[in-house]
């Protein structure tokens, strides 16, 4: 069974083989409230981890999201742009952003599992 892992900025990679899907938790989507608009990387694109992947804007504010992992992105996600309040109503499934092929399998040891994410938030408030 695959695990879903989080970085400290909130984003999470669910992986499944050599292919990670990432997006941003619930706590994130939370913080931020409604997401309005979604700039996604472009198919292709490679990233070296904790590099800007894409970025989103809230009601709120704009924010930067990271690449949990290295890697080059395979597939977006292209109904957040019809329908970005996807993130906020399902962030941990439908809202996801991007999927990307893993080149450094040792990048998932420098993030945390559920139970430590949960702490590390915790620890915010």
């Amino acid at each position: 069974m695959s695990e879903r892992k989080y970085t400290k900025d909130h984003e999470w990679v669910l992986v499944e083989g050599d292919v990670g899907t990432v997006g941003i938790s619930e706590h994130a989507q939370e913080q931020l409230g409604d997401i309005v608009f979604v700039e996604l990387p472009d198919v292709g694109a490679e990233f070296a981890q904790g590099a800007q992947a894409a970025t989103l804007e809230s009601v709120k504010a704009a924010s930067e999201i990271y690449a949990p992992v290295a890697g080059k992105v395979v597939e977006v996600n292209d109904a957040l742009a019809d329908e970005p309040a996807l993130i906020n109503s399902d962030a941990l499934g439908k809202g996801w952003f991007f999927k990307v092929k893993i080149s450094k399998s040792g990048d998932l040891g420098k993030l945390m599992d559920e139970a430590a994410y949960q702490k590390f938030v915790e620890s915010l408030d």
